[in-house]
């Protein structure tokens, strides 16, 4: 089968295409074909060596968490999955980047009808990390809430998410994707340049809670704007946690299958989009990542093996 393989840390040369012997389930695991898999900027960070003390790499490497697909095989003691099921879920180890991965069977959600194939395989690490930021500011009625990073793909969901829990939503992002935040009922604000804290200001007399999806200063910014550490939220900033005393809930804290499960529920009910800014095939990986790390993406990009 095909899979993306990185022998080294680097830039997206690194990343190749090459044939390897298809895995086959242990207990508990399933094993899936793979029809989408949503690539994410810390699988960019883990190839290149950014994340050595927390996450290394060992050499040749996988690549890839979120998936989508159709159940191949099974292993012993699988009861939640059988042959020929369409499943959404995440693989543990490196690999959803792949003609075929393993996953373990209680990380895999059926895949209603109504969910398209690239919108299924880039849905969990994005949805669980919204999903638990969300959950992490107690977002409630009547809250303001500001979401950095608005138009990337864990900023669309979580705009959307504190937007259902009944909070108004303030959304920072480039002028290009105002338009689709305003569509979502977002209050959209320019984050670039100078007076960022005063737009923010001149559309909410106060913000309740912040999550932080893009880093770059916004923890300080929440501070700046009245909001206690207890309801900032940041999955870049990790630094501030310590120094401030803010919270740093992402995808480990949201990532599970009754939380895919509703997700997907809500898209297939079309109470909630998940916008697929580019698909790829597995061939084309390398462009796949350059695009990731241009930016100004709204919502994911998809590998489609």
């Amino acid at each position: 089968m095909k899979a993306v393989r990185f022998g080294e840390y680097g830039g997206v040369e690194v990343l190749q295409v090459v044939d390897v012997p298809r895995p086959v389930p242990g207990p508990g695991q399933v094993l899936v074909q793979v029809k989408a898999a949503g690539i994410n900027p810390g699988e960019a960070k883990i190839r290149e060596g950014l994340l050595h003390d927390r996450w290394p790499a060992v050499f040749p490497s996988g690549q890839g968490s979120d998936l989508a697909g159709i159940v191949a095989h099974t292993g012993l003691d699988v009861t939640t999955a059988a042959v020929g099921d369409e499943v959404i879920g995440f693989t543990d180890h490196r690999a959803s980047q792949a003609e075929y991965a393993l996953a373990e069977a209680g990380n895999l959600t059926g895949r209603p009808a109504g969910v398209p194939w690239e919108v299924a395989g880039s849905l969990c690490v994005a949805g669980a990390t919204a999903y638990a930021a969300v959950r992490a500011v107690a977002v409630a009625p009547g809250d303001t809430v500001v979401v950095s990073g608005a138009a990337g793909g864990v900023g669309t969901i979580a705009v959307q998410l504190a937007r259902r829990a009944g909070a108004t939503v303030v959304g920072l992002a480039g002028e290009g994707n105002h338009g689709w935040l305003s569509g979502h009922g977002v209050i959209p604000v320019a984050y670039n340049g100078d007076g960022v804290a005063d737009r923010i200001r001149q559309v909410a007399s106060t913000v309740d809670a912040f999550i932080d999806t893009f880093g770059a200063g916004y923890v300080q910014l929440a501070l700046e704007l009245g909001v206690q550490p207890s309801r900032i939220d940041t999955i870049v900033s990790f630094d501030a946690v310590a120094r401030y005393g803010v919270k740093a809930e992402g995808n480990a804290a949201g990532a599970s299958a009754s939380v895919f499960a509703e997700l997907a529920g809500l898209i297939a009910a079309g109470q909630l989009e998940v916008p697929i800014a580019a698909a790829f095939p597995l061939s084309a990986v390398q462009d796949a990542y350059r695009q990731l790390a241009g930016g100004h993406t709204r919502g994911k990009i998809v590998l489609m093996p």
